[in-house]
């Protein structure tokens, strides 16, 4: 386990809209229930994101893009853990404050069933 931060840049998660809709409401993100039987929300970097779209949230509608500041987490919270073909993921121990959340986008799905993210990803500059 490693609590590396690569540089503050920012982290993502797949989001269900009445998730995100709940989150609202309590000032905060919890996740959905699979999320709460890990013990911690799965988030990634912005090179992991699409494969895990691909792999865990195939063909699945209303999901938004959660766009995350590291810096505007409580720092004990975020854990980079080794998972998928060993590579680092971050992983939140807790519950993301609303204010972490510097963007947040819907995404839809292609005609071939394949999510549509912003290109480029926010928080990081094209090229």
């Amino acid at each position: 386990m490693s609590t590396q931060t690569f540089d503050n840049r920012p982290i993502y998660h797949l989001a269900k809209a009445d998730a995100w809709a709940q989150a609202l409401a309590e000032r905060r993100y919890e996740g959905v229930a699979a999320d709460r039987a890990d013990g911690f929300l799965h988030f990634s970097t912005a090179e992991q994101i699409a494969e895990s779209a691909r792999r865990h949230r195939a063909g699945e509608p209303d999901l938004m893009l959660l766009t995350v500041d590291p810096a505007r987490l409580d720092p004990d919270t975020l854990k980079w853990e080794t998972s998928r073909g060993g590579k680092l993921f971050p992983h939140i121990y807790g519950t993301v404050p609303l204010e972490a959340v510097v963007s947040l986008d819907p995404l839809p799905l292609g005609a071939d069933g394949v999510h549509i993210f912003p290109d480029p990803l926010p928080g990081l500059t094209a090229g």
